[in-house]
């Protein structure tokens, strides 16, 4: 049996603002929430790549990732600490600034136009949900996939 490659983004664990702007009460019935969601289609062979922000700029939920099913790829976003850029390899696969895979870049921050001449498609997060009326940008931001990591095939 093959292993399906989804993304997801922003997931924000722990942090008690986003949990608060996206509906949830607490920080920890977000963070469950995303968990049961990502659970729900993530087969321990599965890869998920995480496009950014894992966390809120502190590493203390980095724990959580050990509940999330499959192998873990993170990409780096821009509130995830420099300093910090060692702590997730305790709980994932592999930590990047960027995924190439065929002519589509996965990033957390989408990339810019002219750089679309090289990378049709740019899979990202960092917008939440916000959008980019361009076709060639596909924003995986956790509001915007109902906090369900998304196969990326249709993305290749």
């Amino acid at each position: 049996m093959s292993s399906i490659v989804r993304v997801i983004s922003d997931l924000h664990l722990s942090h008690l603002n986003m949990a608060i702007k996206r509906g949830f009460k607490t920080s920890e019935q977000h963070d469950q929430h995303i968990i049961d969601q990502w659970n729900s289609v993530v087969k321990k062979r599965d890869v998920t790549w995480i496009l950014g922000d894992i966390t809120m700029e502190k590493s203390s939920p980095y724990y959580l990732l050990d509940r999330l099913n499959g192998i873990k790829n993170v990409v780096l976003g821009n509130n995830d600490r420099p300093k910090d850029v060692t702590k997730p390899l305790n709980h994932v696969n592999k930590v990047c600034s960027s995924y190439r895979r065929g002519k589509t870049m996965f990033t957390h921050i989408p990339i810019h136009p002219c750089e679309l001449d090289r990378f049709p498609i740019n899979v990202h997060g960092h917008l939440h949900e916000k959008h980019i009326l361009d076709d060639r940008y596909v924003n995986v931001s956790c509001e915007v996939i109902d906090y369900t990591p998304v196969e990326i095939n249709s993305y290749l």
